[in-house]
């Protein structure tokens, strides 16, 4: 990361209230090009607060969220998506029912280029955009291991090959920021393994960027460059793994006095 380099992503003050509760205060982080940066924190801390905040799942009470230059205020979901933001989700949102390669497909909703008339009566630009989306959808499979189960129901899947379909699902989109919620949640050992590998590669092959939410301590002082730590919905740490893992007051937050 160069001291030139302006941020991808770039978070100043960033609060919302629930009623007379607020759930996240004064929080600020920057996410730089092809940085892999972990959020972490005690459960309830407000981490996935922040996520709905950033991808407009919620409107944040105050605050910045500057993406590629741009300020997000104001932008719904679909906008912040085509403006390079995508994500998982803790809990698996597949369309169970769909094949494996039409899951992918539905993530392509930024860039398919037909109209209504276009697909309803079957006219060569849908059938021309419909070949490029197959062909995307399936080098994206074939990166994640996924392009032999392309025509099976997505729900069949084992779990592992889920979470990484989710993740093609994401990748489809072709964002600038991937913000993964937990996902090596239910994984055993060897999978959080080829995770942490998976995310190494998507950072280098896709050239973007990746911001975690993990309590999967391992893999978050294993892949992430930097690290921010919430309590309370307020900015405790940030910094290295390695600062991380030898500030105090982290310590004390996941352990108590």
């Amino acid at each position: 990361m160069s001291n030139m380099e302006k941020p991808v992503l770039k978070v100043d003050n960033l609060g919302i209230d629930f009623g007379g509760l607020t759930a996240v205060n004064n929080f600020s982080m920057e996410v730089y090009p092809n940085e892999i940066v972990g959020l972490i924190g005690p459960n309830g801390a407000g981490k996935t607060t922040v996520f709905n905040m950033l991808t407009k799942v919620y409107q944040q009470s105050r605050g910045t969220i500057i993406l590629n230059g741009q300020d997000t205020d104001k932008l719904d979901t679909v906008a912040t998506s085509k403006l390079g933001f995508a994500r998982t989700f803790q809990n698996i949102r597949l369309f169970s029912n769909l094949s494996v390669l039409d899951n992918v497909k539905l993530g392509m909703h930024n860039s398919t280029n037909y109209s209504l008339i276009d697909g309803i009566l079957r006219l060569p630009k849908y059938y021309s955009e419909e070949k490029k989306a197959d062909e995307k959808a399936m080098d994206l499979l074939k990166i994640m291991s996924l392009d032999e189960y392309a025509d099976i129901a997505a729900g069949s899947l084992p779990y592992g090959a889920q979470r990484r379909l989710e993740i093609a699902r994401a990748l489809a989109t072709d964002p600038k920021i991937l913000l993964l919620d937990e996902p090596a949640a239910g994984m055993n050992p060897q999978e959080t393994e080829e995770l942490m590998a998976m995310i190494r590669f998507v950072r280098d092959h896709f050239h973007i960027a990746v911001l975690l939410i993990e309590h999967d301590m391992r893999l978050v002082m294993g892949i992430c460059e930097r690290i921010y730590v919430l309590n309370y919905g307020m900015l405790l740490a940030k910094g290295t793994p390695d600062d991380i893992q030898n500030n105090t007051e982290v310590i004390k937050a996941y352990l108590g006095d």
